[in-house]
């Protein structure tokens, strides 16, 4: 593991902590800088990652207070307090 994928699932894991204690603010600077760092760094998030952030806002998700989770038809639907929505399968 390259020092960038540890230093993302460092702050993947800070972004989490931030948007439990109500600081989402700072869950979206963790966030955005995972991103540029995976961006400079050419590697990809990893899919826990992706599936937990907003693409519009950066805010980390957490089901029951900024977003809305839905199963329907095999996939799974989360919608974001900003409006946005992502359709992925389940597993």
């Amino acid at each position: 593991m390259s020092i960038a994928e540890e230093r993302i699932e460092r702050l993947h894991g800070l972004a989490r902590k931030a948007a439990a204690e109500g600081e989402y603010e700072r869950s979206r600077e963790y966030v955005r800088l995972a991103r540029r760092i995976a961006e400079r760094n050419r590697c990809g998030l990893p899919r826990s990652f992706q599936r937990s952030t907003c693409d519009t806002c950066d805010v980390y998700l957490r089901p029951g207070r900024n977003a809305r989770v839905r199963v329907h038809r095999g996939r799974v639907i989360v919608r974001c307090d900003c409006g946005e929505t992502k359709r992925y399968p389940f597993d």
